[in-house]
């Protein structure tokens, strides 16, 4: 292995998502395990433009694995996307003698790396961080499985009220851009229907499915809405069912940032440890400008630039098993 890197830094960028503890801690420890020294890097991108830099030790990461967000905290960095802040930026690396940067998060704090690498010439290593599950070169993200997991328990709730009352209940989660957390929490609530920002839906195919269920006698419905869906907003979603279903008891629920809290589970709290590890290794190992993840149960390196502008491949089988299963 080589010795030149020496000292490290790391940050979390973006939106906060369950297991970046768990990764900060497997960062620190791998990092000092082979004899390196650790930085944390408070507030993602703009503390690294401040120079809010403290020293990590193994003491400094106890009693984090299980905790929720980021002890390092995140913050949007609006000098960052400038040239001018990522001059900052990696002036304050240099200055403390770091040699290489671990970034935790999703594409957009990816493309900040990316800058930084190119522009200034810092040795970076992406760990994918965000609940999308959307980043090329991974099969799951870290705080995609707690997420999901959240929306479950929240939905399973949510139909044990819809039974009582035979109501229907439109649920929104996250998702602008993918649909993944609503197409698996809809297929493990048993969800009637399933509306994506992947697949343009219609109201006629949501109607369908309510004439479905109705015919059925079902006594509660749920319908999971990715937030990116192209029918609109849960409102106006309701409105449209309510003018079609006069009769129909519609209820609207928004998960928020429910979504994004909590205790990781086993299995974001093992792949941040796994990852966090393997990109210290990687940049000792000179595998810098990756993003280290984990694909068919293998650490993979896949170039920033492709993990940033390539993307997933949506099984839509999976809208077919909801829909087969639901009937």
């Amino acid at each position: 292995m080589s010795n030149e890197i020496r000292n490290i830094a790391v940050l979390t960028s973006g939106g906060d998502a369950p297991g970046m503890n768990a990764a900060i801690r497997a960062v620190t420890r791998t990092a000092l395990y082979y004899g390196k020294e650790v930085f944390g890097v408070y507030r993602g991108y703009e503390g690294l433009i401040e120079g809010d830099l403290i020293p990590l030790d193994s003491t400094s990461v106890k009693h984090i694995l299980s905790r929720g967000g980021t002890f390092l905290k995140s913050a949007s960095s609006t000098e960052f996307r400038t040239a001018e802040g990522r001059a900052k930026a990696a002036a304050n690396l240099k200055k403390n003698h770091i040699d290489a940067l671990v970034v935790i998060g999703g594409d957009g704090s990816f493309t900040g790396a990316l800058k930084l690498a190119e522009e200034h010439g810092i040795k970076v290593i992406g760990v994918p961080g965000t609940i999308d599950n959307d980043l090329f070169g991974t099969d799951y993200t870290i705080g995609y499985d707690t997420a999901i997991n959240t929306v479950v328990e929240s939905v399973d709730k949510i139909r044990d009220t819809a039974s009582s009352h035979n109501r229907l209940f439109l649920v929104e989660v996250m998702g602008r851009d993918t649909g993944y957390i609503a197409a698996a929490a809809g297929l493990a609530t048993g969800a009637l229907s399933i509306i994506l920002p992947e697949k343009a839906s219609t109201y006629e195919q949501l109607f369908e499915s309510l004439h479905s269920g109705q015919s059925k006698r079902k006594t509660s419905n749920i319908i999971m809405v990715a937030e990116g869906n192209n029918l609109g907003e849960l409102p106006e979603i309701a409105l449209k069912i309510k003018e079609q279903f006069p009769d129909m008891d519609v209820k609207i629920t928004t998960l928020g940032h429910t979504q994004r809290g909590g205790s990781p589970t086993t299995e974001d709290r093992n792949l941040a440890s796994v990852l966090g590890y393997y990109a210290v290794k990687g940049l000792i190992e000179n595998k810098h400008g990756n993003m280290c993840g984990m694909i068919d149960q293998k650490v993979v390196f896949t170039p920033l630039s492709d993990a940033i502008s390539k993307s997933t491949e949506f099984d839509y089988e999976i809208l077919t098993i909801a829909k087969v299963l639901a009937t």
